[in-house]
């Protein structure tokens, strides 16, 4: 009967109504100011806007024609980037297509200072300047929150924002490292349509459309769709989506917008390789093998998806002003069942020996071990936002201001099996791979196991106000309230723990409710000199938090625990160059968690959490992006850490050591992407993707575990004949070996040496 309930409250069609509601109070609020303007009420006033708007809005270039983007929507509106006193780098679609990158872990390779955790499968556990993204919390698709563990893909994607630092005055509870936007592709007045076909090695093959129809003076249809299939060197990809949009009134004082967005992944899954012991010959802890090979089992998969149905309301008040309203219906699916790869026991291994670096060969025996995930989520998302210039009191002010309001309802299942029954996995040698197919995943039974439902709340305002003609202040606040409720229907923990046993503080019985409230205020500030239309220097301070609740999950002590802060304060300069066409950003940054939740180790209670942790990053950050000549393109991210450390700690089990460099904070990393046009139809292009040494998070202090340094190479060559383009991409040239996720027990291989061909085709 709880369930019961707790799934009626979730339905997406009881919780349309509140939605519903906000947005139409909105679009009334909208429609009210609208008739109570100063012009009169007539068709000609009330619903066209001034033609400057349409010609404001056509004046950058598509995120397919450049590199160089100008202008944002990762802060709560338009912006411009020398607007924003914050670090963002912009991926566009031009760039991605440029790579063949399509998905999200292999855009954000894009942009210096990210690392990922393999973490216990295919989640998105994203570092950024080494704080961690909260599980894909901090993920965004057109400024909403979009969380969940499922494969973003980048068919229906216009560009990529990463805002760098501190977020949470602009999106709630939050990271240190900052936020990762997803902006789509938006219908437009304009027919044109795009089909394109990419084949590779791993027996890739991908198919995309992206069909843009006029339906109207002011309306119009897009539809982008997707699917990709592969072997991939038997981790096998299936994937498919499709995101249609209709959007009209377009150019007028109320503009609306309703779309889908389905996405679904039946891939396989690499949970990793362990770390090879070095020998006495040396090593680096990484194997002496081909990336692309493979151990898991055939029954092995990682099957997800989301369903989203998105709908927005704009009002514009005047050229400069406007209140635009969206809200979000969407669920998530993910059922996962990974091999663990793990070395066997030396007694099994050829000689009796425990494998290193030196004992390790074709004939190297390994266990497969199960890691089985099974969670399913809805959420419900609504915000309004405002952006406007106003000349109050002499001075020029751009404001932003706006709220917006979430529910979640997350479900986690639990595996068992029939009485008597066992599902052994064979074990297989570095060498001679076998499938595995005797394994029967259909025999085990997913039963829910614990749930989490959340609602959250957040109101902001900001302002940016030109106090001389070179000099802007800006200011914002921001205030959040976080409920979480926590059911443990199955119990979590064991009752007992310990030789003798005694009562486990972190047991929680079966259908305990486990519940907690925080609400929050974060601030943001910042000062911009801007001498020139081509120059513009900032220096900001801005605060984050995350709750205990981020990860969908309490036990008695997180229950109990207050949020983390942190604060990030930077030097930038954004600098045009080349009349415009050019564009270098630098930062130099300082990011800090200054109360990190840590287990208390002065107590027994080992579910007791303290405040204690404090750490912080440091460094400096170069992006840059444009033409340098009209034939010659750059884009290029780079980010030095030289200052990373663990500052306080509990010392309990589990965390890092005082003085210690944090996980998954390189001190070097970068990429850089430049293509030439030799000729009217011919384009050439090369970059380079490297790191520098990094360990996983978590490791003991004894341990010498680390990830070795890597530099890849990629190349293209493009030839265009009017509407048709041949593509051919050579990505990881040398094949090299190396860890692209990291984790305390294991690694997951970057991509291996892959060729592509793609064919695209432009038609009206």
């Amino acid at each position: 009967m709880l369930l019961r309930r707790c799934r009626e409250e979730r339905n997406p069609i009881h919780a349309l109504r509140p939605l519903v509601a906000l947005l139409a109070g909105a679009s009334l609020g909208g429609w009210v100011s609208a008739q109570t303007a100063a012009e009169p009420a007539t068709p000609a006033s009330t619903d066209t806007v001034m033609p400057a708007v349409r010609a404001k809005a056509g004046a950058e270039p598509s995120g397919k024609e450049t590199l160089r983007p100008t202008t944002t929507t990762i802060g709560k509106g338009k912006q411009e980037l020398r607007d924003v006193p914050q670090s963002i780098t912009v991926v566009t679609e031009k760039l991605l297509d440029d790579r063949n990158q399509d998905t999200l872990k292999e855009s954000l390779r894009n942009t210096a200072g990210i690392s990922f955790q393999a973490a216990e499968g295919a989640e998105e556990d994203i570092r950024l300047r080494g704080f961690s993204l909260q599980g894909s919390g901090d993920i965004f698709i057109d400024g909403t929150r979009d969380p969940a563990f499922y494969e973003r893909d980048a068919f229906n994607w216009d560009r990529l924002e990463v805002l760098r630092g501190s977020a949470s005055m602009l999106f709630g509870r939050g990271s240190t490292g900052g936020a990762v936007n997803q902006v789509s592709k938006t219908p437009l007045l304009l027919p044109q349509h795009e089909v394109s076909a990419t084949v590779g090695t791993g027996e890739y093959v991908r198919f995309t459309g992206d069909f843009n129809h006029v339906t109207g003076t002011d309306a119009a249809l897009r539809i982008n769709a997707m699917l990709t299939t592969a072997d991939n060197h038997g981790n096998k990809i299936d994937k498919r989506g499709i995101a249609p949009t209709y959007r009209f009134g377009i150019g007028h004082r109320d503009e609306f917008s309703v779309g889908l967005y389905y996405l679904q992944s039946d891939n396989g899954i690499h949970y990793g390789l362990p770390w090879l012991t070095p020998g006495a010959s040396g090593g680096n802890y990484l194997w002496p093998t081909a990336p692309q090979n493979y151990y898991g089992a055939a029954s092995d998969y990682n099957h997800t998806g989301t369903t989203q149905w998105n709908a927005s309301h704009v009002h514009r008040f005047d050229a400069t002003s406007e209140l635009r309203t969206q809200a979000r219906i969407a669920d998530y699916r993910r059922d996962q069942r990974a091999s663990a790869i793990r070395f066997a026991a030396a007694a099994l291994q050829p000689g009796g020996l425990a494998i290193n670096a030196d004992t390790f060969g074709a004939d190297t025996q390994l266990t497969r071990g199960s890691n089985n995930k099974k969670m399913d989520m809805d959420g419900r998302y609504v915000q309004s936002d405002y952006s406007g210039k106003h000349g109050w009191f002499g001075l020029e002010h751009a404001v932003q201001a706006g709220a917006d309001a979430a529910m979640e309802g997350f479900d986690n299942y639990a595996f068992s099996l029939p009485a008597g029954v066992t599902i052994p996995k064979p074990r297989t040698t570095v060498g001679s791979p076998n499938d595995g197919a005797s394994v029967d995943e259909t025999l085990r039974i997913a039963t829910v196991n614990r749930t989490f439902d959340s609602k959250a709340l957040g109101l902001y305002v900001q302002d940016l106000v030109r106090i001389a003609p070179a000099w802007k202040l800006l200011a914002g606040v921001r205030w959040d309230k976080f409920n979480g409720d926590y059911l443990a229907i199955a119990g979590q923990g064991q009752p007992t723990t310990g030789n003798p046993p005694v009562p486990n503080p972190c047991y929680t019985p079966a259908n305990a409710r486990l519940q907690r409230s925080d609400s929050l205020w974060s601030r943001r500030f910042g000062v911009l000199f801007q001498p020139t239309d081509e120059q513009s220097y900032h220096l900001s301070y801005g605060t984050s938090f995350n709750t205990s609740g981020d990860t969908y999950q309490y036990d008695p002590g997180t229950s109990a625990t207050p949020p983390e802060q942190s604060r990030n304060v930077e030097l930038g300069a954004r600098i045009d160059w080349a009349g415009g066409r050019f564009t270098t950003r630098a930062a130099l940054f300082h990011s800090t968690k200054f109360n990190e939740r840590n287990r208390d180790a002065d107590t027994v209670d080992a579910c007791n959490y303290v405040l204690s942790g404090k750490r912080h990053a440091a460094g400096v950050e170069l992006d840059l992006a444009g033409r340098l000549t009209p034939a010659w393109e750059v884009f290029g991210s780079y980010a030095w850490i030289p200052s990373a450390e663990v500052d306080a700690s509990s010392g309990a089990a589990g965390t890092e050591p005082v003085g210690s460099r944090p996980g998954l904070t390189p001190r070097h990393s970068g990429t850089i992407w430049s293509t030439y046009r030799i000729s009217p139809q011919w384009r050439v292009g090369g970059g380079l993707n490297a790191k520098s040494g990094d360990k996983p998070v978590g490791l003991a202090a004894s341990s010498p575990i680390v990830a070795p340094r890597y530099v890849t190479a990629d190349l293209m060559a493009e030839y265009t004949q009017g509407d048709l383009t041949l593509k051919a991409n050579l990505t990881n040239v040398t094949d090299e070996h190396y860890a692209e996720y990291v984790y305390r027990g294991h690694y997951v291989p970057g991509k291996p040496r892959t060729l592509q061909f793609t064919v695209s085709h432009r038609f009206d």
